[in-house]
């Protein structure tokens, strides 16, 4: 009820305003300069008695007040969504090329290490290339003869089936022969080497005397040997022992009746090993063959004559497979030499830290008589030999000329650098031993079985 009062008072009021104003209205009739009439209705104002222009400015200057601060808010928010669209793209851009960039990169080192990779076979094909011609022109020049044995007796010129040399046709083994170099027989006695029977310091080494090349990729690294000491009538110290060590279970040891055999490829027999072979460190002394078994410190001694396992042991703490061998690789973790004064292991342990050590074994158990431990990192070496007592190391397998660049005394305790030049002719050489019956250093050279002539001192403390 109070509520419809209300509005009824305010109805009346409003009533009212308007019958004021119309009370106060006027109409005016004027003509204007073109003569027509116009009208005027004009109403006062129930609150304002004049509106002069002045009265509108403050409203005016308000509005005009809010438009510039609703532009200026706005003008920052078009700022800010700028400002953050250009950073994002600007870091999604810079994301964009540092990866194209880096894949550009990536494809430029492979494209390089590939055209390297090239090269190095360019290379290569180019010196095979240059050994064909000069032998194919050697062919030419002198042609083959046929072979006679020492008593004069002719010999049939062509081998047997079983020469593996003939599995590639009679002109593979014509070249290969055409390989092999002529040695003096007085190269083949002890007896007539100077400087046999004395043992002293390395003094220096001749060129390789080349005898066989390897006719297939198994025989591109290996170990091949003459038994110093021979024992039985079975073989003798001219009996060539050689292992083709490339493959995953190695167990063949060929057997050649002497040297002119062994360069012409006609094997006397074939041994079967009991345990894969691992690697180049191989030896033959008093009618046995020591070798490390494969993936294992396990040294073997297998008996040549009776053609079985004589004994076996592991070798205390000795790295295997890969954990300390030569710079050129290939296993070469456990090393056995043969030289005056018996058997030795070379290799390295955790505790030496990759530092070689030298072992004296006992040749019948293979027990450790006796250890060295020296400060010749083994992996910064390409391969090492014992002569009288003594550790001689080779310092590169790839470079042509390179040198025997440390001696270690195992009866003085003490090692020391030296420079004694050193060839290796076909650039790399994986193998090196010593024969002190023949007073000669035997190699595998990349395919090729070579030996080296050395001179020894005069005799001095530690020798035997």
């Amino acid at each position: 009820m109070w509520l419809q009062m209300s509005l009824l008072c305010l109805s009346c009021l409003t009533l009212s305003s308007q019958s004021q104003a119309q009370d106060r209205a006027s109409l005016r009739r004027s003509n204007d300069h073109a003569g027509r009439c116009h009208y005027t209705f004009t109403v006062a104002s129930p609150e304002e008695s004049s509106c002069s222009g002045s009265s509108m400015k403050p409203e005016k200057d308000g509005v005009l007040s809010r438009l510039t601060l609703l532009e200026a808010l706005v003008s920052r928010l078009i700022a800010g969504v700028d400002g953050s669209v250009g950073t994002g793209v600007q870091a999604n851009g810079e994301e964009g090329l540092q990866e194209a960039y880096s894949h550009v990169t990536g494809e430029r080192n492979q494209l390089q290490q590939d055209k390297e990779r090239l090269n190095r076979q360019v290379q290569e094909l180019q010196r095979r290339l240059a050994e064909l011609t000069q032998e194919a022109e050697t062919l030419r020049q002198k042609p083959c003869q046929q072979t006679h044995t020492s008593g004069g007796t002719q010999r049939e010129n062509r081998p047997p089936a079983s020469d593996t040399a003939y599995e590639f046709g009679n002109g593979a083994y014509q070249e290969m022969k055409a390989e092999v170099t002529e040695v003096p027989a007085s190269h083949l006695i002890p007896e007539r080497n100077h400087n046999f029977t004395g043992c002293g310091e390395l003094q220096s080494v001749g060129d390789p005397v080349l005898h066989r090349k390897a006719d297939s990729i198994t025989g591109k690294y290996g170990v091949w040997m003459q038994d110093p000491e021979p024992q039985g009538p079975n073989y003798t110290n001219k009996t060539v022992w050689r292992i083709d060590t490339v493959g995953k279970d190695v167990r063949q040891l060929f057997a050649y009746e002497d040297m002119d055999q062994f360069s012409r490829g006609f094997p006397m027999k074939v041994l079967v090993l009991p345990e894969p072979v691992e690697s180049t460190g191989a030896t033959i002394y008093r009618g046995s063959l020591y070798y490390q078994r494969r993936r294992s410190r396990t040294l073997i001694r297998f008996d040549l004559a009776s053609e079985s396992l004589a004994s076996r042991l592991d070798l205390p703490h000795a790295g295997f497979h890969g954990q300390h061998p030569y710079s050129w690789g290939g296993y070469t973790d456990i090393d056995l030499a043969v030289d005056e004064q018996g058997l030795w292991a070379i290799y390295s342990t955790s505790k030496a830290k990759g530092a070689i050590v030298i072992s004296q074994l006992d040749p019948e158990r293979l027990e450790v008589k006796k250890s060295w431990e020296t400060n010749i990192r083994k992996n910064t070496v390409a391969n090492a030999f014992m002569v009288c007592g003594r550790l001689y190391t080779v310092a590169s397998y790839t470079a042509p000329n390179t040198t025997i660049n440390y001696v270690f005394d195992t009866a003085t305790g003490v090692g020391r650098a030296v420079a004694v030049p050193f060839k290796n002719k076909y650039r790399y050489n994986s193998m090196v031993d010593y024969n002190h019956a023949q007073r000669k250093l035997y190699a595998w050279d990349n395919f090729h079985m070579v030996n080296y002539d050395i001179t020894l001192g005069r005799a001095s403390h530690g020798s035997s």
